[in-house]
């Protein structure tokens, strides 16, 4: 038997089932994501639901948001911020940390207590920003809808989203510790999943009610995700693997020697993160805009700034396609600047006495990795932006909207976070081979 093969999907199972520790992960990580769901379904006070209800539907807007809260914000649930503010605070501590070198040495040479500190001021900007985007939603969106609209509506509602979000905050980073998978990823996901069958319903009725022509176009648009669906997988398993050569060395009498290896470095460093990162950026400006006064000049560009850059369904927005673009391009170089080091991959393979056929070791080995990751990163990039513009496109031409904005982002991450949590579930079948090996 060949213990380090990749597991088969019977074998996955049957650890998953019988393993202790695995199981209690399962369980650990379900229990919490269906916590999470129902919170969502908790209703904040004092709204008139039924005229809000009727508000959302004429503001697009929202839909694009929704979808990342699961049905949070139109249900208006306690949490319906979700992770978002998280993200954000993700992102702007990432910026921080690459441009402040005190924060960038904490987190490369203080080791685990650096990372603990890290992750703790990223709490509190997630707290902080929390309160701001609560603030907004309050002021600029559910305030005209409130029973009673005075300062103790306010305060009242933007404790429990700013409460709500801290919970869904914590809830992520108990499954990352004690779960399977990453926790913001997976609450995404299942954000995401919970959405789909409302979607697939009305799609099918959409069907049916249209007659051959509405078939033909479901039937366009499900090819075109199917397609997706393949090359995502395509590019989020394709790596570039770069020879190494081992030197040969001698170890008292003994001779080793030269060994032929390969560097992997992924197509897409970043995963479904340049994604995620885009889209809470792009959500910023509608968070600001509903914060702002509308009567102001300064409120009416912020909001006329917001519908430009969002993608609104059954529209063609080329200004919004521009705009997600560059901030995949821009995420897509950043994430894989924190991840892959040139310089410090090209000292460890000097440490350990490794080269690259025909590359001389030090800045000329940096030099070449540097190179081919900004050549990875583009390509990369480049099919991320292909990805989640294209489907948009057939979904606007074919105009099919019962998806609800439901596009190739989503699909995006649905695959990306399975494969990344599948592979996670695979790694840890693998260690119990070997502590199975030791205990024999």
């Amino acid at each position: 038997m060949v213990r380090d093969k990749t597991p088969t999907a019977q074998e996955t199972f049957l650890q998953m089932a019988q393993a202790a520790g695995l199981r209690g992960r399962l369980l650990i990580t379900i229990g919490l994501l269906v916590l999470v769901r129902l919170g969502i379904f908790i209703p904040v006070p004092g709204i008139d639901r039924v005229r809000f209800a009727e508000a959302v539907q004429n503001l697009p807007v929202l839909g694009f948001l929704d979808i990342f809260t699961g049905g949070g914000l139109s249900a208006l649930g306690i949490f319906a911020l979700g992770i978002l503010p998280f993200i954000n605070a993700s992102i702007i501590m990432q910026l921080l940390t690459a441009a402040i070198p005190a924060l960038e040495d904490l987190q490369k040479n203080e080791g685990e207590a650096g990372r603990r500190k890290i992750s703790q001021i990223t709490r509190y900007i997630a707290l902080g920003w929390a309160i701001l985007q609560s603030s907004g939603l309050t002021v600029g969106l559910l305030r005209p809808y409130a029973v009673e609209p005075g300062i103790w509506f306010i305060l009242e509602t933007v404790l429990a989203l700013t409460a709500g979000s801290m919970f869904v905050m914590w809830v992520s980073e108990l499954i990352t510790e004690r779960g399977i998978g990453n926790g913001a990823s997976l609450l995404i996901f299942i954000n995401i999943v919970a959405t789909l069958p409302k979607n697939l319903g009305n799609t099918i009725e959409f069907a049916q009610q249209g007659g051959r022509e509405a078939v033909a176009q479901v039937v366009i648009l499900i090819l075109v995700f199917l397609v997706t669906i393949v090359g995502i997988v395509f590019v989020q398993e394709g790596t570039r693997r770069i020879p190494i050569i081992s030197a040969r060395r001698q170890v008292g009498r003994r001779l080793y020697r030269e060994r032929t290896s390969y560097l992997p470095l992924r197509l897409n460093q970043g995963g479904v993160m340049p994604i995620i990162f885009a889209t809470a950026v792009i959500s910023l400006p509608t968070s600001l805009a509903q914060f702002a006064n509308g009567d102001s000049t300064f409120g009416r560009i912020l909001a006329q700034f917001a519908n430009a850059v969002t993608p609104l369904r059954g529209e063609i927005n080329w200004i919004a396609i521009a705009f997600q673009s560059l901030l995949i391009l821009f995420f897509s170089y950043f994430y894989a600047s924190l991840i892959m080091n040139p310089v410090d991959m090209s000292q460890n393979l000097k440490k350990m006495g490794t080269s690259i056929p025909g590359i001389r070791p030090g800045k000329a080995t940096s030099a070449y990795l540097e190179k081919v990751m900004n050549r990875l990163t583009l390509l990369g990039a480049i099919f991320l932006a292909i990805v989640v513009t294209v489907p948009s496109l057939i979904e606007a031409a074919t105009r099919v909207q019962t998806f609800n904005g439901f596009g190739a982002t989503s699909l995006l991450i649905l695959v990306g976070v399975a494969i990344d949590t599948a592979k996670q579930i695979q790694t840890y079948v693998i260690s119990q081979r070997y502590e199975g090996m030791v205990k024999q």
